[in-house]
């Protein structure tokens, strides 16, 4: 499946025309008190993402958008192609997962965004992620620890 230019969807999210076209995505983030720094105003987080193909047709993730907020006002958005540097293609029931980070000027944020994929047989649909918090006082450890939240 050849890579599509994302701006070709415009800004508004298109929803999957049926069920055939459905993913699953579960965000686990934690906190990176190793790699932070309060003094200088600066948290670090990373986020686990796994995205599921819970549909009948294969699908490709193409590009992220993402909305990265914190309690200091600071708003960041981030758009690209794939992720981690790769755009994976699931067939139905496959999953894909990653890690990647974010850092922030308060202790406190959230994340929210959607993927753009491709079906096989050239549908194109976004797959909105619902907001994570990101949160220092987690100490490290997941968010509401041992709570996995299911997004789609």
């Amino acid at each position: 499946m050849a890579p599509v230019d994302p701006t070709l969807r415009g800004h508004v999210l298109q929803t999957p025309p049926s069920d055939a076209y459905r993913v699953t995505i579960q965000a686990l983030p934690r906190a990176l008190p190793e790699q932070s720094d309060p003094d200088a105003r600066m948290w670090a987080f990373a986020y686990t993402i796994t995205i599921t193909n819970t549909g009948q047709v294969a699908v490709q993730l193409i590009a992220r958008h993402w909305h990265i907020a914190d309690t200091s006002g600071h708003h960041e958005e981030v758009k690209g192609l794939g992720v981690v540097g790769q755009q994976p293609l699931l067939k139905p029931g496959e999953s894909f997962q990653y890690t990647s980070g974010c850092r922030l000027r308060a202790a406190n944020g959230a994340m929210h965004g959607s993927y753009f994929f491709v079906a096989d047989d050239g549908t194109r649909f976004d797959a909105p992620v619902d907001p994570f918090v990101l949160d220092a006082s987690a100490n490290g450890g997941p968010v509401q620890a041992g709570l996995a939240r299911v997004l789609h």
